[in-house]
């Protein structure tokens, strides 16, 4: 952003926090309540208002000791986190308050809902009723139906709430729910074939203990054969094949051994003939097993799978089984046979710029080049990672249509003083991504396509990048908005780093984006930390090497530190595979899959390697930190290596112009 943009958002923020309270409004146009924005507001820092939040979660927080802090835009979630610290003892005349002071905004629907729950739990029905307005929350849902049966409106509507909540659920349901469950049995509102309904769908599921569940209260014989059902799900047994000779029974056989193949394909294998026999099991039942079989054989690329592919009948093939057989053959370096798997698949998937690429390298393989070149031609005009593969294969520039956004100054100013977005950037700087996310959520509703474009770049301005990611795309030409979508961010750093450990700079600034998207707080559930999701104890050995000061795992949230240890780490990792591909792939999947995958199908063409990786998340992940580095790297320089040489780790290759192969104006 240019400076003079950086000083009007800045502007606009502070033009909104030092406004008249009586001049404010708030997202539904009333006059604003207390923290919409008002003189005084500047006087207290962020640091103020982190310490405040931090007082009022333990209960100590109080105002005379953070004087100005009422007229704090953030100050509803001040309030929010003091009330919901001892939420049963708060009154309904004070929740009321609160949620009449903040209508309309993020932070009274999260009372809300702290509010409700509590209710719930004290079984306070009629208040719980005058508060509830809806919800998608299950737990929420069965409170509420609980509430109309205890004040005396469990009328028909009622009754079907109550079925359709039982009829959707394949899963097991919050102990809430049991009592409405229990008055809707106790009032016939859950005859056997409603109870039937719910043990199929869970069959299907894999659930058996919602099965037991749901068979309690059907006839004794009807619950001892639901019960066996349940226990095949969970281990086949040789019971089943005495079973009554019903479609359920087939379809019950069916999940059993579908769910069985996913642990040992070979005994479900051995399994389904007999069971085929003693309980007639239908082309379509064995297709469901005969489906899993093959799936977990060619997920492992066992010797078998080309076999099982073919027994599982076409009827039963979809998109995942296609790409499957198309990758197995790949796998085994049959390029007719994949090409011919290739070309089974439906017409909408085959169509996709990866079948199609893949389709031009089988057809050149096979020796068709007039069908390849004309198949490369149409994938190269795509930005993409295979639109780069099919360039480099016919020596021409990168596709690339970038939309830059003409949207005028006055306009971001607007957008940056809306009330909801300044609390949510000032919430995003506070580290409260979550509440930020709902004032965001809040903003975003009221928006059109331009104001939600807007505020997507003052997210940015206040280093929230991960904003581009998911709020744009709501219409195809929203993914031209390059420099939104691909920010870059410590580029002194990333270059600096790149270059001490002979990296291309693109290939860091990719990872960074696919990793955190410049989010240096990001932690994943396996404890991987900030922007480039280092994990401690590759943290500690990594500074180690490089002799970099180690301060403990926190300081993988200093950025700086966060992409020296990073960018060292995918030095070894290039060191250790010989090629940056392989070595992407390491990054995401650990040593022990990669190295898997290299005594399978050594010598094989990067681009065929990537595309039979096992992992589906590591295969996307490959593909898509290798397009991101292209995209980088224009960002960087106007041009790129080409994508092959970068696969291989050559940087000093003949570098690649970008063209727009058509011109398209976006809409506005």
């Amino acid at each position: 952003m240019s400076p003079r943009l950086s000083l009007i958002v800045l502007a606009a923020t502070l033009a909104l926090l030092a406004a008249p309270a009586v001049q404010a409004q708030n997202n539904t146009g009333n006059a604003a309540p207390p923290g919409a924005g008002n003189a005084g507001a500047t006087q207290a820092s962020l640091a103020n208002v982190r310490a405040a939040l931090e007082a009022a979660e333990r209960g100590q927080f109080n105002t005379a000791q953070f004087p100005g802090l009422s007229t704090h835009p953030l100050y509803g979630w001040i309030e929010l986190a003091s009330l919901r610290r001892d939420i049963d003892a708060v009154s309904t005349a004070q929740a009321q308050a609160f949620l009449k002071r903040y209508e309309g905004q993020a932070v009274a629907d999260n009372f809300r809902a702290v509010w409700l729950a509590s209710l719930s739990r004290r079984q306070d029905w009629p208040t719980f009723l005058s508060a509830y307005t809806g919800s998608e929350n299950t737990t929420l849902r069965c409170a509420e139906l609980n509430a109309r049966q205890a004040t005396g409106r469990a009328d028909a509507q009622w009754t079907r709430d109550a079925q359709a909540l039982w009829r959707g659920a394949d899963k097991s349901l919050p102990d809430v729910c049991d009592p409405v469950f229990a008055v809707l049995a106790n009032r016939g509102g859950l005859p056997p074939a409603l109870r039937w309904e719910r043990i199929d769908a869970a069959a299907a599921a894999g659930q058996a203990a919602v099965m037991r569940s749901a068979a309690r209260g059907l006839p004794a014989d009807e619950t001892a054969l639901a019960a066996d059902y349940a226990a095949f799900i969970d281990a086949p047994h040789a019971r089943a094949l005495n079973w009554p000779r019903t479609d359920r029974s087939r379809r019950m056989a069916s999940y059993g051994l579908a769910r069985l193949a996913g642990k040992n394909p070979s005994a479900a294998e051995t399994e389904l003939a007999q069971y085929t026999s003693a309980l007639g099991l239908t082309d379509a039942d064995r297709g469901r097993v005969l489906y899993q079989i093959a799936l977990w054989s060619v997920a492992s690329y066992e010797p078998d799978s080309a076999r099982r592919l073919n027994e599982v009948p076409e009827g039963a093939y979809d998109e995942r089984l296609h790409e499957w057989r198309v990758r197995e053959a790949m796998a085994r370096g049959d390029w007719r046979n994949a090409l011919v798997a290739l070309r089974r698949m439906p017409a909408k998937q085959r169509g996709d710029d990866r079948w199609k690429y893949f389709e031009a390298r089988l057809s050149e393989k096979t020796g068709d080049q007039a069908a390849a070149q004309r198949l490369f031609a149409e994938v190269a005009r795509s930005p993409t990672f295979h639109g780069f593969l099919a360039a480099d294969r016919l020596n021409q520039p990168y596709a690339l249509c970038p939309w830059i956004s003409n949207d005028s100054d006055a306009d971001k100013a607007r957008i940056a003083r809306d009330p909801a977005i300044v609390r949510a950037m000032l919430l995003w700087q506070l580290d409260r991504p979550g509440w930020a996310t709902a004032e965001w959520n809040s903003a975003l509703s009221r928006f059109d396509d331009v104001q939600r474009r807007l505020a997507v770049e003052v997210a940015q301005d206040n280093g929230w990048f991960d904003r581009a990611v998911f709020s744009l795309g709501k219409n195809p030409e929203e993914q031209r908005l390059y420099q939104l979508r691909f920010p870059l961010h410590h580029g002194e750093t990333i270059k600096r780093e790149a270059a001490k450990n002979a990296i291309d700079p693109a290939w860091v600034a990719a990872e960074i984006r696919a990793e955190s998207v410049f989010n240096p707080r990001a932690r994943s559930a396996a404890n991987a930390m900030g922007l480039m999701q280092v994990v401690p104890a590759t943290g500690a050995a990594t500074a180690k090497k490089i002799g970099l000061p180690w301060t403990g795992a926190a300081s993988l949230y200093d950025s700086d530190t966060n992409i020296q240890i990073g960018t060292a780490y995918l030095r070894e990792m290039e060191n250790k595979y010989g090629m940056p591909y392989i070595a992407i792939a390491a990054y995401n999947a650990g040593p022990t899959p990669t190295a898997r995958w290299q005594s399978q199908r050594p010598g094989f063409d990067p681009d065929i390697w990537i595309e039979t990786i096992s992992y589906k998340e590591t295969r996307d992940y490959v593909a898509r930190v290798l397009a991101f580095s292209v995209i980088y790297d224009w960002r960087l320089n106007g041009n790129a290596l080409p994508i092959t040489d970068r696969m291989l780790g050559k940087l000093d290759g003949k570098r690649r112009s970008f063209v727009c192969p058509e011109a398209r104006l976006p809409r506005s």
